[in-house]
């Protein structure tokens, strides 16, 4: 059995802290088990107190998040440190996120470090060059394209590769394996070759475009990475441009609990439905919060809690959240009033009138507050 100071322990972070106060001082004299029934009763309490009964929650969080959502459009931020990315902020990023797009218009990634890793800059850069994605552009100090003999000649920058920590050696063996069945490859100290066997002017610019694209380290899709330092936790962290959560949660040096992408697809594929519905309700928080606007944090965990209920990530609309609705008349409200109503005839839908929007629809009581109560008089 539980003893009452561990119950203590963990509601001290539920409860208000003067009701908290007011029920240890209550249970101090009290045995065991009568402390916990005391306890447990007023967790009960407490919880059921939050939301009175039939109060219009879906409506109250509508209107919390819509309404500070139409002041982005006039506002304007600066975001110091992170100018080197082209970020989605905002109302679009907003929209993004309840329309759960299978791709964000900039994937990141917050990736966060175990000690001693995140404790120095040096430490923490060295961990953000392993990470970061460096492709054959990157290495080459010249490019040049011979049209006659179909040659492309990329001389490697020996900067870079000291920066980047290869040698000629990881090079040449990567490089050695992109040759295809028209084309050559030829390493001479620090200058590639690559040479089409049937040269044309098309399969040049490809064969250019291709060979510059070849990744030599890194991970994956990890395009830029920028170091940011945490006053709060002292602390160094990685913030990437580009997103590969299950490669870099594989990496020793990360810290899995905390690191996250902001690709909400790729959270529910790699870390289940559960990871996901957290990650809508923080991005929502955080992009408010960039906007200098304060939203209390459980309308969003209602949003989260909509689209994630069924087990998979769903948008709010009607491919999603409004789709699924049980009732015609509440997807017919949404769109394309005429096609569902006519899906639904065809399919012998009943009308329940369980919801607000259908109720309304019918002219009859709606079953929030005082109309989800009915009663029976005799006379």
């Amino acid at each position: 059995m539980i003893s009452k100071q561990e119950l203590l322990t963990k509601i001290s972070q539920i409860l208000p802290q003067p009701l908290y106060r007011e029920l240890e001082n209550a249970v101090k004299d009290l045995d065991e088990e009568r402390a916990a029934r005391l306890i447990y009763r007023v967790l009960k309490l407490y919880i059921t107190s939050l939301i009175d009964p039939g109060e219009a929650i879906g409506i109250v969080t509508a209107q919390s998040i819509g309404e500070p959502g139409t002041q982005m459009i006039l506002r304007s931020f600066h975001y110091a440190g992170l100018r080197e990315f082209s970020m989605a902020r905002g109302l679009p990023r907003l929209i993004e996120i309840v329309d759960a797009r299978r791709k964000p218009s900039t994937p990141l990634m917050f990736i966060y470090l175990k000690p001693p890793h995140n404790k120095s800059r040096e430490a923490a850069e060295a961990v953000a060059k392993k990470i970061q994605q460096v492709t054959l552009e990157m290495l080459a100090k010249e490019v040049d394209v011979d049209y006659v003999t179909g040659a492309v000649t990329i001389t490697l920058d020996p900067d870079q590769l000291k920066y980047r920590g290869l040698s000629l050696k990881d090079v040449e063996k990567i490089v050695s394996k992109a040759k295809g069945k028209d084309m050559s490859v030829t390493v001479r100290g620090y200058t590639i070759t690559f040479t089409l066997t049937t040269p044309d002017v098309l399969k040049i610019r490809k064969a250019r475009d291709k060979v510059l694209q070849i990744k030599i380290s890194g991970i994956k899709g990890i395009r830029k990475v920028v170091l940011q330092y945490d006053s709060r936790n002292d602390e160094w962290f990685i913030v990437a441009e580009g997103s590969n959560l299950e490669a870099v949660l594989q990496l020793e040096e990360v810290d899995p609990t905390r690191t996250y992408s902001n690709d909400l697809h790729e959270v529910e594929e790699v870390l289940g439905i559960e990871a996901a519905r957290a990650l809508v309700a923080q991005e929502i928080k955080r992009v408010l919060e960039d906007q200098g606007l304060d939203v209390d944090i459980r309308h969003m965990y209602l949003v989260a809690d909509a689209m994630t209920w069924s087990g998979r990530l769903k948008p709010i609309g009607r491919h999603g959240v409004v789709g699924a609705k049980e009732s015609p008349l509440a997807r017919a409200a949404f769109e394309v009033t005429v096609k569902t109503l006519v899906e639904a005839a065809v399919r012998g839908e009943e009308e329940q009138f369980r919801g607000v929007v259908e109720n309304i629809i019918a002219g009859k009581y709606v079953p929030v507050g005082t109309g989800i109560v009915k009663l029976l008089m005799q006379f």
